[in-house]
């Protein structure tokens, strides 16, 4: 039944029995006068959308279960300045989606006379004709980035969530476009980070079998065809990132303890996925992240022959959807 048939039989007098769909603010700690979208559905999945940072997406969680991982760091507040890669590890506030780009992705570099931070200035800007809405039992909020410089580059991010009202999924999609009159190179990393109780011993990731599959380091080497597995959290233990290729743009983390089961689905414009496992104790985190290059940073990415050009009023396309439910 929908919301209509709902009311009509009776049995709801009020929309909001159904859904949640209010702005807050942070009024204390260093997240102090951030905006929040909050968002709850009668599928069970509660999600935290924050405008002032880039629209991407803080805490999830599913039937009362975080899913989401929270750096150390915790929420940040609006800002504009993205710190130097030395500060990165400073701020980071992990969250289920932390966009990088437009520009870079990757290490911070010096590309000619420009610095680029860590994963780009994204994730600094705040959104602008935001819309959080209800039609047709889906809850739809937008809004639009704009990543510019004077004599420069003007890129400008159109990105839509759609969260159905009975259900536990969120699909984004994205509209990048270059507004500039000269082409523009450009980055982007779905930085989706997921985190206890969801990442456990007990869980495992499942990746189509037919893929290509590159270890970042000589370390993620050491555990080529583990990278679906879970240890315990282990003191110090360094990161390992794998990039997977020539895929089904699919892959899930499944949790039996919890009966739950994460996908997340990307599309075609987003050919790597790179699969980050860290687990160091207390920074045990799985991150899945659809991007469209070797997150290597600007310069590095050109030498590599993968860094993509948006033509002057090109527009390309970007869609990530990630779902939640029940499994044995």
């Amino acid at each position: 039944m929908n919301m209509n048939e709902l009311a009509r039989s009776g049995y709801l007098c009020n929309p909001q029995q159904a859904y949640t769909l209010r702005r807050v603010t942070i009024e204390e700690g260093k997240a102090r006068g951030a905006q929040v979208i909050e968002i709850a559905t009668a599928g069970g999945l509660q999600v935290d959308l924050m405008p002032d940072s880039g629209l991407d997406i803080g805490q999830v969680r599913y039937k009362g279960v975080n899913m989401s991982w929270i750096s150390k760091n915790g929420c940040d507040a609006p800002r504009s300045d993205i710190p130097f890669e030395n500060e990165f590890l400073k701020y980071f506030p992990g969250g289920l989606l932390y966009t990088g780009g437009l520009r870079s992705t990757g290490p911070g570099n010096r590309d000619g006379d420009e610095w680029h931070p860590l994963h780009g200035r994204y994730h600094g800007l705040s959104a602008e004709q935001v819309s959080a809405r209800v039609e047709d039992d889906v809850i739809v909020v937008s809004g639009v980035m704009r990543e510019t410089s004077l004599f420069g580059h003007v890129l400008e991010l159109k990105r839509e969530y759609r969260i159905p009202v009975f259900g536990a999924e969120i699909a984004l999609h994205d509209t990048l476009t270059n507004l500039a009159h000269q082409p523009e190179e450009y980055s982007l990393l779905y930085h989706c980070n997921f985190g206890w109780p969801l990442v456990s011993e007990d869980a495992h990731v499942e990746l189509p079998e037919a893929r290509r599959t590159t270890p970042r380091t000589p370390f993620a080497a050491t555990a080529l065809g583990q990278e679906h597995t879970f240890v315990k959290p282990a003191p110090g233990e360094e990161e390992r990132v794998f990039f997977h290729e020539d895929m089904e743009k699919k892959a899930s983390i499944v949790n039996p303890c919890l009966h739950t089961r994460m996908t997340i689905c990307w599309s075609d414009t987003l050919p790597v996925l790179s699969h980050w496992r860290s687990m160091a104790s207390g920074d045990y985190v799985c991150g899945l992240e659809p991007s469209n290059t070797y997150i290597m940073g600007r310069a590095d990415e050109r030498k590599n022959g993968t860094l993509p050009v948006l033509q002057p009023f090109e527009t390309q396309n970007f869609e990530v959807r990630i779902a939640f439910s029940d499994a044995e």
